[in-house]
């Protein structure tokens, strides 16, 4: 943990991804088609970002579309897919397939203990649900350890302290303070264990404002904070606004396919900038997801 104490942390979008550097250890927010910082990676694209270390829980399409980019040198993540709605994906999977990135695959609680390791100060800390697993073979900095009690022979994972946390956040204010509705994934672990947070809020709002809502990620763990409305977009960010399923969908055809589409893919949703995307993707239409059932239905046909 670094605190981070300029008094105002407010930065433009490119700004803000300055802070992650080529071949940075960066922990992805949010998880699954939720939450996920997708502002920042598209513009982690844009700035030609490469040779990353990705940590995360388990998530969709922010890691995919970082290595259909070639951003990435490592993916160390308990799952990547679009869970039993829009099937695997597809650029992690040939690039795992075909040796262009390396997979150090994990788990959910084993990533939440080094962190917890990381933020305590410990040099290890001790999990059981990996024994018995072939994911030890992935991870020759894990060790063993026998339970001083017990004399149960435990797998025991180093800390894992990340150079930079990116977060999405509904609402945060100047100084850095960040509201987070739940569930909060590993997003105030990865906050606290990792060197900065920087974070994308959808509205920039006072101080007075977040306080009401709630601080779930103080101010001092982060680095900069930048305003980009619809930031998680093609993800959800509720009850904000609900995840753009025809978007995701086409996607993952142009990962896919590879290529020529993927090109086409990348030169119409990231290399035009934010504001071009939002005004293509028109996001606002996500937002009367909660007004009935039949409108929530809708939005996924």
């Amino acid at each position: 943990m670094t605190f981070h104490l300029t008094p105002h942390k407010r930065a433009s979008l490119a700004e803000a991804a300055s802070f992650v550097t080529d071949g940075a250890l960066v922990a992805l927010g949010g998880g699954l088609c939720s939450r996920l910082p997708m502002a920042m990676v598209r513009e982690l694209i844009r700035q030609g970002r490469r040779d990353l270390h990705l940590v995360g829980s388990a998530h969709s399409v922010d890691v995919d579309l970082l290595i259909a980019a070639g951003a990435v040198k490592v993916c160390e993540e308990s799952y990547v897919g679009f869970e039993q709605d829009l099937g695997l994906a597809p650029a992690y999977r040939r690039a795992a397939e075909g040796g262009t990135i390396e997979v150090r695959e994990s788990c959910c609680v084993t990533i939440l203990a080094q962190l917890r390791a990381a933020e305590m100060g410990l040099p290890f800390l001790p999990v059981r649900g990996v024994k018995g697993t072939d994911i030890g073979v992935l991870h020759g900095e894990y060790g063993r350890v026998r339970c001083p009690f017990t004399d149960e022979e435990l797998v025991a994972v180093p800390p894992l302290a990340p150079d930079v946390a990116l977060i999405h956040a509904p609402l945060g204010d100047r100084h850095g303070n960040l509201h987070l509705d739940q569930p909060y994934v590993l997003d105030e672990r990865f906050a606290s264990a990792s060197a900065m947070v920087v974070a994308t809020v959808d509205r920039m709002v006072t101080t007075d404002e977040i306080a009401a809502a709630g601080v779930v990620v103080p101010a001092h763990l982060v680095a900069a904070v930048a305003e980009v409305p619809y930031g998680a977009h093609p993800s959800s960010c509720y009850p904000g606004y609900a995840y753009d399923r025809p978007h995701l969908a086409a996607y993952i055809a142009a990962a896919s396919a590879g290529g020529g589409e993927l090109t086409a893919y990348l030169d119409r949703y990231v290399h035009t900038g934010e504001d071009a995307y939002r005004h293509d993707v028109d996001p606002e239409r996500l937002v009367g997801w909660s007004i009935s059932a039949s409108d929530w239905q809708e939005l996924f046909r």
